[in-house]
C-alpha cells in the first residue's frame, strides 16, 4: 500500500527526517513510536502531501505523490482519513454535521444517504443520539470518538492517527484504543498510529517502527520490539536512563 524510500527533510537547516524508509502492507495497522520532536508529525504531514520532501519518494499504491500535480494529488488524498490529535472539530456545528461534512465534500449524496451513514459511523463509535450536540457539550473522549468516525465516513482506505490518546486516562486511552481494534477490523484500512503509548500501543497494532534521529531504527512485530537488543530502543521502551546512551 505505502513505501516510503530515502525519504530527507530539513527545516531551517535541522535535519528531521534523514534518510527514512518504511514499507506498510495493505491493511496493516502499524505504529509509528519515537522521541517527542523527533519527526513523527512531520512525516505523516509528508504521507498526505502537505508537506514536499528534499528527497526521496513517496509511493501509494504505485504511485510516487511527490511527482504527481495537485489535481492528481488531490485525487490520492481522498484515500486518506485523518484523526488529529485534537480531534480538530467545528465547533460551531453539531456533532451530525461534524461528521457529515467530507460527505458532502467530496461525495454526492442526498441527505438520506448522509444521514443513514453518520448514525451509522456514530453506532460504530458508540455515539448513537448525540447527533445535535455541540463539540463543545462532550466529552474530551467522545471528541476523539467523533474524530474517529469522521475520518471512516467516507470509507478511506487509509487512515492516519496523529497521538488519537493523548490527554486521556487510562481507562479512556484502553477505549480508544479498542475501538481502533474494532473499526479496523470492520472497515480494513491501512491504519498508521503515531503513539507514545507505551506499553499500551503495543496490544493494538500489527507492527512497531521505531523513528530514532529521523529513520526508522527498528520494526517488527510488538514481541520483537518489545525483546529487542538494541539498547537505543530498550531504553525508549522502558523508559529506563543509560547515562552511556544519548537518545536525546
Amino acid at each position: 500500500m505505502i513505501e516510503i524510500i530515502n525519504l530527507y527533510k530539513s527545516f531551517s537547516g535541522q535535519q528531521v527526517l534523514n534518510g527514512l524508509n518504511l514499507k506498510i502492507a495493505d491493511k496493516e495497522l502499524i505504529a509509528i513510536i519515537g522521541q517527542s520532536g523527533g519527526g513523527k508529525s512531520v512525516f505523516l504531514r509528508h504521507l498526505i502531501g502537505l508537506v514536499k520532501p528534499d528527497s526521496g519518494s513517496i509511493i501509494i499504491e504505485g504511485v510516487d505523490i511527490t511527482r504527481v500535480s495537485r489535481k492528481e494529488l488531490d485525487l490520492i488524498r481522498q484515500k486518506f482519513g485523518v484523526v488529529f490529535q485534537g480531534g480538530a472539530l467545528f465547533d460551531s456545528i453539531t456533532i451530525y454535521d461534524n461528521v457529515a461534512f467530507p460527505l458532502r465534500e467530496k461525495l454526492k449524496l442526498d441527505e438520506s444517504q448522509i444521514q443513514q451513514k453518520v448514525r451509522e459511523l456514530l453506532e460504530d463509535v458508540g455515539l448513537s443520539g448525540i447527533e445535535k450536540k455541540y463539540p463543545a457539550e462532550i466529552s474530551g473522549g467522545m471528541k476523539k470518538r467523533v474524530a474517529l468516525a469522521r475520518a471512516l465516513v467516507v470509507e478511506p482506505k487509509i487512515v492516519l492517527f496523529d497521538e488519537p490518546t493523548t490527554g486521556l486516562d487510562p481507562i479512556l486511552l484502553r477505549s480508544i484504543h479498542h475501538l481502533i481494534i474494532d473499526t479496523h477490523r470492520k472497515y480494513s484500512f491501512t491504519g498508521i498510529v503515531i503513539s507514545h503509548d507505551i506499553p499500551e500501543i503495543f496490544e493494538v497494532v500489527d507492527r512497531v517502527a521505531f523513528l530514532y534521529k529521523g529513520r526508522i531504527a527498528e520494526i517488527g512485530t510488538p514481541e520483537e520490539i518489545q525483546n529487542s537488543s538494541n539498547p537505543i530502543s530498550r531504553q525508549f521502551i522502558t523508559g529506563k536512563l543509560d547515562d552511556s546512551i544519548k537518545i536525546l
